[in-house]
């Protein structure tokens, strides 16, 4: 998807970027946006909007439907697109990289510029929008929701918990975003879930991870979302990644989903190392909430 537009990033035109973002502006009233109107959002003639139409579908940035009328809307390539144009035009990023995760929810990409980056790419809500709109917090107020608007309020709410939590807690270093994209620092290391502890680091590391949570705690946030598959493992200790769904400590279901949270990981370590982690799950959540946690110890049975 990201490899494609790359490819073609050097051959769109000034105007084409015009006419994505016409599209972009008609996607928030509208699913499809009717071709009449696309002069009015894009601000360029009809004639212009005719060519850059065939230009901009034969790139597969866009996508025509006839329903009572001819209409028009983005596909991800096409935001993808508007995202990397603006970057490019910030200086963030030089080019593209290899694929570093593809997912159901997002794209990662290695990116080169003035250090080693990633940048990822929100999918959420383009192939199943309207179950994804009821799950999701930010968008169950909207009458007409757009996977532009869900994917876009992912990527915000990840960077601005990134941007609260660096570098008090051991997550990626925010550096820039974009419509449903972030760009941040590449990390290294290994999924929890891949990872094979020997028996004396199996404590080790659960008391780092539990830390790295108390601590985003008491800077505002609750990761809302921790499995074994967002912790990165490496020598130099873990980070916690994919933010999207954290919600402030004042939220009302704040506690809720700091346990389940604690849950999971809990859950992990005994899977896979039963009998090496023995806490209390309440006296635990007491102790974060609480600011009062420093080791297991805090909380073991």
């Amino acid at each position: 998807m990201v490899d494609n537009v790359a490819s073609e990033m050097a051959d769109l035109e000034a105007e084409d970027f015009h006419l994505l973002s016409g599209l972009e502006q008609g996607m928030r009233f509208s699913e499809w946006v009717a071709r009449e109107k696309i002069p009015e959002f894009s601000r360029l003639t009809t004639e212009e909007v005719d060519y850059r139409l065939d230009r901009c579908e034969t790139r597969d940035l866009l996508e025509r439907k006839t329903i009572q009328y001819e209409g028009y809307r983005l596909t991800f390539e096409g935001y993808d697109a508007l995202a990397l144009h603006t970057f490019a035009e910030r200086e963030t990023l030089e080019g593209m990289g290899a694929p570093l995760g593809v997912g159901k929810e997002s794209d990662v990409y290695e990116v080169r510029s003035y250090k080693p980056l990633a940048l990822k790419f929100h999918r959420e809500g383009f192939t199943e929008f309207r179950e994804v709109n009821r799950e999701r917090e930010y968008t169950a107020e909207k009458e007409h929701v757009s996977w532009l608007y869900t994917a876009r309020k992912a990527a915000e709410r990840e960077y601005e918990a990134l941007e609260a939590l660096y570098p008090a807690v051991s997550v990626p270093q925010p550096v820039d975003q974009n419509r449903h994209a972030l760009v941040m620092e590449r990390l290294d290391g290994v999924e929890l879930a891949r990872t094979k502890l020997e028996p004396e680091q199996v404590r080790g590391v659960c008391e780092l991870i539990l830390e790295e949570v108390a601590t985003a705690y008491s800077e505002g946030y609750v990761h809302a979302d921790m499995s074994e598959y967002n912790i990165f493992v490496d020598t130099d200790g873990v980070t916690i990644f994919d933010w999207p769904q954290a919600v402030p400590v004042e939220h009302e279901n704040s506690r809720e989903l700091l346990e389940r949270d604690l849950e999971n990981i809990l859950g992990y370590f005994e899977r896979k190392y039963p009998g090496r982690i023995d806490v209390s799950l309440d006296r635990l959540v007491e102790a974060i909430v609480t600011g009062e946690f420093e080791s297991l110890a805090a909380a073991e049975v």
